[in-house]
């Protein structure tokens, strides 16, 4: 006979805590154990919420914030079903800390209200997080990537048949009056469509991976590893403070609209970032085309002190050298044949400390002379020079950056590295997928620019997170840890 045990209500109790802490989900638990809001948070941050307003607050600011943060890392698209999610799941609130779930207008006004206070948590973390991918590659952590996108406005102009109806009238008038293949319906439409929304002249028109639309613009810079360094919202307030970005829109060019303004944009917004973040030295700076210009040479390179440049050449302009015929990548090319480009022999340092780059006779070889001793010797046909190591040219970099952006085109090294600029592009991409900051049904700037940030949040505490349990892997997204 099995002899029964009467059960204290302590044992019972104890039960209980111990069934609800072990079946809380696993990932949670992995936040709970790995993150403290408290280290991250700055004090500034604490003192403005918790201000005296003559009522206490309901809900903590932790809660607000590991509910704004979750929301993104599992991909929540709205408010609305965020609050469903807080009310049906019991382990959630919980976790964040709610014995009541707010409404979806206290989320709203958290956001508006701690706009700045949001910004101010985004550059802690960067600071924080700079160490972190300094060990996990000193190299990609020490390159800046900069591009820029648009999340598109909830307003009626972004309704595709909207831009549908303008290019159709514009495709009809063309075959009306007969008009040839130059005039282009779509750029016709760009002009004659309103530079900003009817609703609000800050949601400017843009015209990016195909299609025309309605947005708020913004720049993100990211290191080498994807990670995010600095968010630039182009809203009134930074416009107003960097009056040189704005570009007035032409009415033939969208594509050129949109270079002209990020070159703009380029080097105010990287001296925001380093006079915000002065232990962030990056040597290498990576960018499309948009960017080739020789002021932004300069100013990249002498100015903010970046060693090398990887920009490719805006094909509207060529590189010319007054001394010898040059290729597109800006190689030295043989006088008499201008399709051989010259053989590239290193880098050589003079005494001032500056650097050229040497270039010999395409058709020079090496020959053995006594042991261990070896002399140049062309063997061209028909040579440019009596001498018999072949035609030299000397390339000096400080005389071109655009041409010498302190590395040269066309190499291994160049084609390598500028194929790690596609990590600002996916950066941009999973902003907006995966932390769903595009498809916000609002107009609301002050929402839009604190979605952004805490995308950039909600990523840098995945690096956080996977550093402390030293899997560098999740550095970027935390969805195997969740699945």
């Amino acid at each position: 006979m099995i002899p029964q045990k009467q059960l204290s209500l302590a044992e019972i109790y104890s039960d209980c805590k111990s069934y609800f802490e072990n079946d809380k989900p696993h990932f949670l638990s992995l936040l709970e154990t790995t993150i403290n809001l408290d280290e991250i948070i700055p004090s500034s941050f604490i003192n403005h919420f918790y201000a005296s307003t003559g009522r206490p607050r309901k809900y903590p600011l932790k809660a607000m914030l590991w509910a704004l943060i979750l929301q993104r890392i599992f991909s929540i698209p709205t408010d609305s079903l965020l609050i469903i999610f807080l009310k049906y799941s019991k382990e959630l609130r919980d976790f964040c800390g709610f014995t009541k779930v707010p409404d979806a207008s206290k989320l709203t006004r958290f956001k508006q209200d701690f706009l700045l206070d949001l910004q101010s948590m985004f550059h802690n973390l960067v600071d924080l997080t700079e160490p972190i991918c300094q060990n996990i590659d000193a190299h990609k952590a020490s390159m800046t990537i900069f591009d820029t996108s648009g999340i598109e406005a909830f307003v009626a102009e972004n309704n595709p048949k909207y831009a549908n109806k303008v290019v159709k009238q514009l495709k009809a008038y063309k075959k009306s009056a007969g008009l040839d293949d130059s005039y282009d319906p779509y750029k016709a439409a760009y002009g004659s469509m309103p530079s900003h929304a009817s609703c609000n002249n800050e949601i400017k028109q843009l015209y990016i991976n195909g299609h025309f639309c309605y947005v708020y613009k913004f720049g993100l810079i990211t290191n080498g590893l994807g990670i995010v360094r600095d968010i630039s919202f182009y809203n009134k307030d930074f416009l107003e403070s960097h009056p040189e970005i704005i570009v007035d829109k032409k009415s033939d060019s969208p594509d050129e609209d949109k270079s002209l303004h990020d070159a703009k944009a380029l080097i105010p917004v990287l001296i925001d970032f380093f006079a915000k973040h002065p232990v962030i030295n990056p040597h290498t700076f990576i960018g499309d085309a948009a960017f080739d210009s020789g002021t932004i040479y300069k100013s990249l390179l002498h100015d903010l002190k970046f060693s090398k440049a990887y920009i490719p050449l805006n094909s509207r302009s060529k590189i010319q050298n007054e001394q010898c015929p040059i290729n597109e990548e800006g190689i030295p090319c043989c006088p008499t044949e201008p399709s051989l480009p010259m053989k590239y022999e290193g880098i050589a340092k003079r005494k001032n400390g500056l650097i050229r780059y040497k270039f010999v006779c395409p058709k020079m070889k090496w020959i053995k002379v006594t042991k261990g001793k070896y002399k140049r010797q062309c063997y061209c046909e028909k040579p440019c020079t009596s001498s018999s190591c072949g035609r030299m040219f000397y390339i000096y970099p400080e005389k071109d950056l655009r041409a010498y952006p302190g590395v040269l085109r066309g190499t291994d090294e160049w084609n390598e590295t500028y194929k790690i600029r596609s990590v600002v592009e996916q950066g941009i991409n999973h902003f907006k997928t995966s932390f769903c900051v595009a498809g916000r049904k609002t107009q609301n700037v002050k929402t839009l620019h604190a979605d952004l940030l805490l995308a950039g949040i909600t990523q840098l505490i995945t690096v956080l997170l996977a550093d402390k349990i030293h899997q560098h892997q999740y550095i970027r997204s935390l969805k195997p840890l969740i699945a």
